[in-house]
């Protein structure tokens, strides 16, 4: 476990913060793959309910 030094010669347990980096906004591709994945997610679940819909229906 890393441990840092306090001023007179103390030593603090605490986790080290990572470094700090600003987030670059998505490219033209990855914007395209999450609007594709949105609308696969989308269509799955609503399969999945019309599915349970009728399932519940014909019991």
């Amino acid at each position: 476990m890393p441990y840092t030094n306090e001023e007179g010669g103390l030593l603090n347990n605490f986790a080290r913060e990572p470094k700090i980096y600003q987030a670059e906004p998505p490219t033209q591709g990855q914007k395209r793959t999450y609007l594709l994945l949105g609308i696969v997610a989308t269509v799955l679940v609503g399969g999945l309910i019309l599915v349970a819909f009728f399932v519940s229906k014909s019991s």
